[in-house]
């Protein structure tokens, strides 16, 4: 009992530590980047999270546009299927939906809709991308198109507080791409984030640094920190520093706090110089970086081979690990695989499954995981990409693989439902 006692303060701490559940429509939308200052609801900041109420109503539902899937979902939301691999998924677009939907992200548009991009995870070099979907302020889909080809692999990433989409290349030659979410200017390389197996990115508003996780057995956590940054501005990749976390000081036995090191030979060649991850002796190990997510002073990640979620605090550089599937087997449910996660304004912090159980589980302030949807029959597939629309009342997922645990059945859905109250 005192370890779970021990665990939600730590919990608390990451999560309502700095005042969120005070914050204003600005905080508000710094917070979660991809809904600008313009698109967020005035008193968005009052409401309070309703998942773990919904979360005790459960029923078993055939998915609306797909009915061969059933999925365990919340008695009082919808879910529908809004695209799938090679079908477009609007009339008014000849786009087809790509093959392996990875991580994904929603910008909100001046017509009051949204779109949602989402990565290829394809892997035949120069096949993979990013595909996008717009919606109506109705929900309706009005559009599907390309915003990034021709790249390799495309995993997870993030959004940025200026409304582009960085998507990373999972494989060891790999970089960043910045994306414009609407499709009006053409993907750009981001040598100055590195060159390694990207998984997710994660912007802090407030000072543009750049959050990297990789996906290696030995992986590194990694930032990027611009010379010069102002509010509102793009970050200056041009003039910056690539570093990586160290461990400085062990706190308890579920916090550290962390310095950085620079890394020298951010782009190596991987022939004749040694890998990115490993320039620096002291660097601290993470066991396959996966989601990243920053959420008002706090960057949440997850690494898969332990199955750890770590919250780390930009201020104070206290790394906390808010999950280990090893230490935590009195939870219930218990992760497995844990993947690509996302946050709410109010803090829920939504972890992906990337394993045979094909759930999102959520933690919020009271420590205690609890399910919110259950993909079955997909055993073969695992969940990628989940992102609230700016209103935070839709939340969208894929399922990589679909029925058939192959590129070409990939399908992803729209979750929605009083999530906040």
């Amino acid at each position: 009992m005192s370890q779970l006692m021990n665990r939600r303060e730590l919990l608390r701490k990451a999560c309502f530590g700095s005042g969120m559940l005070a914050m204003g429509p600005l905080l508000w939308a710094q917070s979660n980047p991809a809904s600008p200052r313009n698109g967020v609801p005035m008193g968005m900041s009052a409401k309070q999270s309703n998942l773990a109420n919904l979360a005790n109503t459960m029923k078993n539902v055939a998915v609306s546009g797909d009915p061969e899937t059933i999925m365990r979902i919340p008695a009082a939301c919808q879910i529908r299927l809004v695209a799938k691999t090679h079908v477009p998924p609007s009339s008014n677009s000849d786009y087809k939906w790509h093959p392996d939907p990875d991580g994904g992200a929603c910008f909100a548009t001046d017509d009051g809709g949204w779109v949602y991009v989402s990565n290829s995870e394809t892997k035949p070099k120069g096949k993979g991308g990013v595909g996008a979907i717009r919606f109506d302020a109705t929900g309706e889909v009005v559009d599907s198109y390309s915003i990034c080809q021709g790249t390799h692999n495309n995993c997870a990433g993030g959004p940025t507080p200026w409304n582009t989409w960085l998507s990373g290349e999972e494989v060891e030659d790999g970089y960043i791409y910045e994306c414009d979410p609407m499709g009006v200017k053409p993907a750009k390389k981001i040598h100055a984030l590195g060159k390694f197996k990207h998984e997710a990115a994660a912007v802090d508003p407030n000072t543009g640094i750049v959050y990297l996780t990789e996906d290696e057995p030995d992986g590194c956590f990694y930032r990027f920190r611009p010379f010069q940054y102002k509010q509102n501005q793009p970050t200056n990749f041009e003039q910056g520093q690539l570093e990586v976390a160290c461990l400085k000081n062990t706190l308890t036995d579920d916090t550290w706090q962390l310095q950085w090191r620079p890394i020298e030979n951010g782009e190596p060649n991987l022939t004749t110089e040694q890998a990115t991850r490993k320039q620096v002796k002291t660097a601290q190990i993470f066991k396959g970086g996966e989601g990243c997510w920053f959420h008002h002073n706090i960057v949440y990640f997850t690494s898969k081979y332990d199955n750890c979620v770590w919250a780390l605090d930009v201020r104070t550089q206290e790394l906390i690990r808010i999950y280990d599937q090893t230490r935590d087997q009195h939870f219930q449910p218990l992760l497995n695989d844990v993947d690509n996660l996302t946050v709410s304004a109010q803090g829920d912090v939504i972890v992906a499954e990337d394993g045979s159980n094909m759930r999102m589980v959520v933690f919020n302030q009271d420590a205690q995981p609890f399910e919110l949807v259950n993909v079955q029959g997909h055993s073969l597939s695992e969940i990628c990409g989940p992102a609230f629309s700016p209103d935070g009342q839709r939340l969208y997922f894929s399922s990589q693989q679909g029925i058939k645990g192959t590129a070409d059945d990939g399908r992803t859905y729209e979750l929605s439902g009083p999530f906040f109250v």
